[in-house]
């Protein structure tokens, strides 16, 4: 099917949950009071920002028939995001993360719960020739069942001509099984996915010391179609295979308000660009514009309006 054709620009799937960031700025959590509630998860994030953006979006996620459960499905209709293959369970809570207030990388205590049973019949072939981009987040993978759901219906959406995208998000906290985690990632980057990842989740999850080269070339020999390296103030590089590297600086932030959700919102900016055929140079442009806005903000960013203008008149 033909791009023009396909009427869903993203299929979101994987952790939805409940983020309660610290009040406290630069406390650790075992300091930290106060909490507010966000609605949080890569993908999530993800498929907020992109409908904030004007796209057509759907989500495939497990929450909990709770409260909770009903904030973030209240959360994603009020931006139009397609719920319907959001399933709610009976026994199983909704996710929360609790989060600390940090310019930096955050600290993070996970309460996994209805994020990881995610289950193949909530996704249909029908939904996958109607779509462009299929995302997920490694957090996602890092579970079952929503392991090999998440990996069958890559392989039949891979199948249907979407492309697909990828957050390697990487967190031993949340994947003690490192070996486990590499052979989930070899899987998901051989059907040529869009990976974002950072410079954290490599010394995660390869060690440190790797270099910026050998973490392109690595990522490209598993298949990964175009590699985004985001390396926090220092901007971030993008390697295509048979193209230069393209490396540009962060944009200036004067007060930097919080940092979760940045990589996130980075991420929405270049598919944003992507889905609307921009070039790899505009498209980094975007992303960081993106990143730029997010960490002046706690929780959701405000305002998209200027972003849009900029790439529609580019």
């Amino acid at each position: 099917m033909k791009d023009e054709q396909r009427d869903i620009d993203i299929l979101s799937i994987g952790e939805t949950l409940i983020d309660f960031i610290g009040t406290q700025v630069e406390k650790p959590i075992k300091e930290t009071k106060d909490y507010h509630r966000y609605l949080g998860g890569s993908p999530t994030n993800v498929a907020m920002n992109m409908a904030r953006l004007g796209l057509n979006v759907k989500m495939v996620a497990t929450v909990g028939n709770d409260g909770f459960g009903d904030y973030i499905l209240k959360r994603f209709r009020e931006v139009d995001i397609d719920t319907s293959d959001v399933r709610e369970i009976d026994g199983i809570p909704s996710t929360v993360i609790f989060v600390n207030r940090t310019t930096g990388t955050p600290e993070f205590i996970p309460m996994r719960g209805a994020d990881c049973h995610i289950e193949s019949g909530q996704i249909t072939l029908s939904t996958l020739d109607r779509t462009r981009i299929y995302h997920t987040s490694c957090f996602a993978l890092s579970r079952s069942p929503a392991r090999e759901t998440i990996l069958e219906i890559a392989q039949k959406a891979h199948d249907a001509g979407c492309q697909l995208s990828i957050d390697i998000n990487y967190s031993k906290k949340i994947w003690p099984n490192t070996q486990e985690a590499l052979e989930t990632i070899k899987k998901y980057c051989a059907l040529g996915p869009l990976v974002k990842v950072s410079q954290d989740d490599m010394d995660r999850l390869f060690g440190r010391g790797m270099s910026h080269e050998e973490i392109f070339t690595n990522l490209h020999k598993l298949g990964a179609k175009l590699v985004c390296l985001t390396l926090g103030k220092e901007g971030a590089k993008l390697s295509e295979q048979g193209k230069p590297i393209l490396e540009l600086s962060a944009l200036k932030v004067d007060k930097i308000m919080d940092a979760t959700g940045a990589g996130d919102a980075f991420w929405s900016g270049f598919l944003f660009a992507w889905i609307k055929g921009k070039s790899n140079q505009i498209c980094m442009e975007t992303a960081l514009k993106m990143a730029a806005i997010k960490l002046q903000n706690v929780g959701r960013i405000p305002d998209y309006a200027l972003i849009i203008s900029s790439i529609l008149n580019n």
